[in-house]
């Protein structure tokens, strides 16, 4: 269905999250190393209760690698600065939600990357500088999964 990518996530609780949410909604979850944690660590485990074994979760060296990968699909960028707002994108099976590390987001030249469809944002009130990663995975996961129906894929 659709797949989320963690650009160099920093924070076992929210990759935690993210297997959770990976399970309960059958998106892929992609990560890009360096990783801010061990696989192994507690928090990590813990916010993923037991839905580990029921997510499909890949560990990738880089950001290349993990495009290659995932090609052909679309990749959406997620970031504050972003042009287009979340509910605004036509979502399709096999897209990429890619999400920055906290507390940095995406860096510069991977929001200037060439592969990229577009650079998304949630829409929040002024002066707020960003959302939790978890929370903003999760948002944009069930809209773009809300567009296709919410079909349970396979």
């Amino acid at each position: 269905m659709f797949r989320i990518l963690f650009h160099e996530p920093r924070i076992a609780g929210n990759t935690g999250a993210a297997i959770r949410l990976a399970a309960v909604t059958g998106a892929e979850l992609h990560l890009v190393e360096p990783l801010g944690f061990d696989l192994s660590e507690a928090k990590l485990k813990r916010a993923g209760l037991d839905y580990h074994d029921l997510a499909v979760m890949t560990v990738h060296p880089d950001l290349d690698t993990a495009l290659a990968a995932l090609a052909p699909g679309r990749v959406y960028a997620f970031t504050a600065k972003g042009e287009h707002v979340y509910t605004d994108i036509a979502y399709q099976p096999g897209d990429v939600l890619m999400f920055g590390a906290e507390p940095t987001g995406l860096p510069p030249e991977v929001l200037e990357d060439p592969r990229l469809e577009a650079r998304v944002r949630l829409p929040m009130l002024p002066g707020r500088r960003s959302m939790n990663l978890a929370n903003t995975a999760s948002v944009a996961v069930y809209e773009a999964w809300r567009q296709q129906g919410f079909r349970i894929p396979g």
